[in-house]
């Protein structure tokens, strides 16, 4: 049994220490922003936060972490009635298409914009550049990020 941190709560989960971190937010936390995408790291659709770093969730499993260990996924990045400005910048870019990839493309977004508030459009690219999109919207998503920076897409 471990307990792990998930968006500032405390949650028990009792699963093999193999067991990606992936699986245990989806199948035992009940969260649904993390997505499966590739299962090898590549595609981004997983991407949450462990200590405030963007980390591929279905390459990490429960053994690798620690107690105290913060995670924080899409679900407590914003919430309806206040989201984070990437969240509503997605919304006005109109960046969202089938969805997929728009946990990974928010979270990796998120992480980056703490570290680099007021990127260029090639960094932002250069950012993103592991994520991938089905469905090609690259160009509204990067209309989002520069949005959400400008409006100060650094919120905790």
């Amino acid at each position: 049994m471990a307990t792990l941190r998930v968006n500032g709560k405390a949650v028990a989960v009792n699963a093999d220490p193999a067991t990606p971190l992936l699986y245990i937010l989806r199948n035992d936390v009940g969260l649904t922003g993390p997505h499966f995408g590739c299962g090898l790291g590549q595609c981004g659709a997983c991407t949450v936060h462990i200590n405030g770093k963007a980390v591929r969730s279905c390459q990490r499993s429960l053994s690798t972490l620690r107690d105290g260990d913060e995670i924080l996924t899409l679900e407590g990045l914003g919430t309806p009635d206040s989201p984070h400005p990437l969240q509503t910048a997605f919304i006005e870019e109109q960046a969202v298409q089938c969805g997929y990839c728009t946990n990974g493309m928010i979270m990796q977004s998120a992480a980056f914009l703490k570290t680099n508030p007021h990127p260029t459009e090639a960094e932002i690219k250069t950012a993103l550049a592991n994520n991938l999109c089905r469905c090609s919207t690259y160009l509204r998503i990067l209309r989002a990020v520069k949005r959400a920076a400008e409006a100060g897409g650094r919120r905790p």
